[in-house]
């Protein structure tokens, strides 16, 4: 079994078979990572062109690691190298990559919807590594591999999602995915990021974390992202963190064995206290190295590779 599509710029675009397919092949390739010499011939001859047009270290790395783990040769591509700079539009970009037979193209941008533009210019694959506030879909994907690894199952799991969901991409995406694997999302933070209308994607919506807590399994905390926003959305940071950062004293009334994931960068202090980042409880760590695997996956799946042990 392999993706219906071409491309992957959306949750939405796959079914729960496919998420479960992904995940399952992601697992297969975690033991790749963990041997001395940790490559395979799998997309050997492929070329895969990342173009990052926002900064970037945890995606653009994995997804760089990814490609050569499975021996893809690699094109890095950041805006200040690029010819969007001098004007060119998305489309002459997409039709100068195509040209020099790439097979797949991974993007970034801070404009919401251009992964999907890019796909509709292009014949080769694309995957979105993160558009504007709309979308993270393989950051979704390797946040369920963790929740599973951790509780063996996504249906029925209540995960709470805190924070700023307004500009969150990995919130949407979260959300679309988490709902497709029968789990119960709930939204947290204040009145004015959380977005109209968001309980349309079947959440429930709070503005007081302590209530919630004691209820949920998985806390999933997100960066107060400033950088994206046009006015102060709340009266300072010290309050946000009083009200609905995570320290010690705050985990006590969760569950024992709750999970706490970020998907970073993590500032600590202000949604994450510094000792409850270094917790067991925080897995934080391991969704960063399952985003290597969940992006082998990807590549695989969406390449059509051929594995060495089949």
């Amino acid at each position: 079994m392999g993706l219906r599509h071409k491309d992957l710029v959306s949750i939405n675009q796959l079914t729960g078979d496919e998420i479960t397919l992904i995940l399952d092949m992601a697992e297969s390739f975690r033991e790749i990572s963990e041997r001395l010499i940790k490559k395979v011939p799998t997309l050997r001859g492929r070329t895969i062109v990342t173009l990052f047009f926002e900064p970037s270290t945890r995606t653009r790395t994995s997804f760089e690691l990814a490609a050569k783990r499975l021996s893809a040769d690699t094109v890095n591509i950041s805006k200040s190298t690029s010819a969007i700079v001098k004007g060119e539009s998305i489309k002459d970009t997409a039709q100068t990559i195509e040209a020099m037979a790439s097979d797949m193209v991974v993007i970034r941008h801070s404009a919401s919807g251009s992964a999907a533009l890019l796909a509709r210019y292009m014949e080769c694959s694309v995957v979105n590594a993160g558009d504007g506030s709309h979308e993270h879909p393989t950051q979704a994907l390797l946040d369920l591999l963790t929740i599973r690894q951790e509780f063996g199952t996504l249906n029925g799991l209540k995960v709470a999602i805190v924070g700023d969901i307004l500009h969150s991409r990995v919130a949407r995406s979260n959300i679309l995915a988490l709902k497709k694997m029968g789990s119960e999302v709930i939204v947290i933070g204040p009145p004015t990021l959380i977005p109209k209308g968001i309980d349309s994607l079947g959440v429930k919506v709070s503005y007081d974390l302590d209530p919630v807590l004691p209820e949920v399994d998985i806390l999933y905390l997100l960066r107060i992202q400033l950088e994206r926003q046009g006015e102060s959305l709340f009266p300072s940071i010290r309050e946000y963190a009083s009200l609905f950062g995570i320290n010690k004293k705050r985990l006590q009334m969760a569950k024992p064995d709750l999970i706490v994931m970020h998907p970073g960068p993590i500032n600590r202090g202000v949604e994450i206290a510094p000792d409850v980042a270094d917790m067991r409880q925080a897995v934080i760590t391991a969704q960063v190295a399952n985003g290597v695997a969940v992006r082998m996956a990807v590549l695989y799946l969406l390449l059509g590779g051929v594995r060495d042990d089949e």
